[in-house]
């Protein structure tokens, strides 16, 4: 089996693919070239700002996500990215985001469109603490793992964590669920993902 290097594209290509056909979840639209996501009631804005940096700074364009309550005006900043964050709608109150973090890694943010607390994260280190410990050498000793996030139903978070290295050259890919109010994640290995 030849196996094709696996672009920052392509990455995103399958994440959008897979999380687009979900019902309960909103189409991902991909920033900074998206101008705004609205939420599907249309009270909620998210918008991709461009910021700038002292020229002693790492070099490259940050970004950074806001939320806009369109009928009082409010914004709140909800996190900065470089390079590509694709984002959707779960419902009226919860916002994911899957930032792409490098061309090796991406990771799954969860935002509360009602409530301004801290997001929920999962990223690689944070999935080898909770995952078991038969999955953790797939996320330890591959270099490139991808955490992406696909919608919310009920307080739970669908997750699809996948990726490729020297563990496993043939690549692997999880299906994850993490409850919010719990913090516990539960994976099965898709098969033929081997």
């Amino acid at each position: 089996m030849r196996l094709w290097p696996i672009t920052l594209g392509m990455a995103m290509l399958v994440a959008l693919l897979s999380v687009c056909t979900t019902a309960l979840a909103s189409p991902f639209v991909v920033f900074p070239k998206a101008g705004e996501l609205l939420s599907p009631d249309g009270r909620f804005a998210v918008r991709s700002v461009d910021t700038a940096g002292a020229a002693s700074d790492f070099a490259g364009t940050f970004h950074a996500l806001w939320l806009y309550e369109l009928p009082t005006g409010h914004s709140r900043k909800l996190c900065e990215y470089l390079g590509v964050a694709a984002a959707a709608w779960s419902s009226n109150d919860f916002l994911v985001v899957t930032q792409y973090v490098s061309k090796r890694t991406s990771r799954a943010l969860v935002f509360s469109a009602v409530a301004p607390q801290d997001p929920v994260m999962l990223d690689k280190a944070t999935l080898i603490r909770l995952v078991p410990t038969e999955l953790r050498p797939a996320l330890r000793e591959n270099d490139h793992v991808f955490v992406e996030g696909s919608r919310v139903e009920q307080e739970t978070l669908h997750l699809t964590v996948w990726g490729y290295g020297q563990h496993d050259a043939g690549g692997f890919r999880y299906r994850c669920e993490y409850t919010l109010r719990e913090g516990a994640l539960s994976c099965i290995e898709e098969r033929g993902s081997r």
